[in-house]
């Protein structure tokens, strides 16, 4: 026999919700370091989906998403975020640690790019934005 949940308990767990959601923090109130690693998650995003898809179509000639412009622009971007958020991290909290390993996975994110295209690029790319949202992430721990 399946049963039905009581009227009133959807209700509490309604209730549990509405109050949970008042609590949460509107997207503006998100630190420089949390907008970085939403941003290193659409990386990581982007470099496992154009994998797939240029493998499972082969035919198909990568003229947007495989232009080295998209990925250089898309660089610049993160060492600009790189730059206001760590720097200021290390002005604020005094630890050099999280502008090490940031300022780290840049280099391996520069570095992916002079890779050839045969899949080392990517794993390469995708190491570097994981060890740059990791010195996000230090940063955004040593702040509180």
């Amino acid at each position: 026999m399946t049963q039905v949940a009581s009227p009133a308990r959807v209700q509490s767990r309604l209730g549990a919700m509405v109050r949970a959601a008042r609590g949460a923090r509107p997207l503006t109130s998100l630190s420089g370091d949390q907008l970085a690693m939403g941003l290193s998650g659409l990386c990581l995003v982007h470099c496992l989906a154009t994998t797939i898809f240029f493998a499972s179509v082969a035919s198909v000639g990568g003229v947007f998403l495989d232009n080295h412009l998209f990925h250089e622009i898309g660089l610049i971007i993160a060492i600009g975020f790189a730059l206001i958020t760590l720097v200021s991290g290390v002005l604020s909290h005094g630890y050099m640690m999280p502008f090490a390993v940031g300022s780290f996975g840049l280099g391996m994110m520069a570095g992916a790019l002079s890779r050839p295209h045969d899949g080392s690029e990517v794993l390469a790319t995708m190491i570097g934005v994981a060890v740059v949202a990791l010195g996000h992430d230090l940063n955004r721990r040593a702040r509180h």
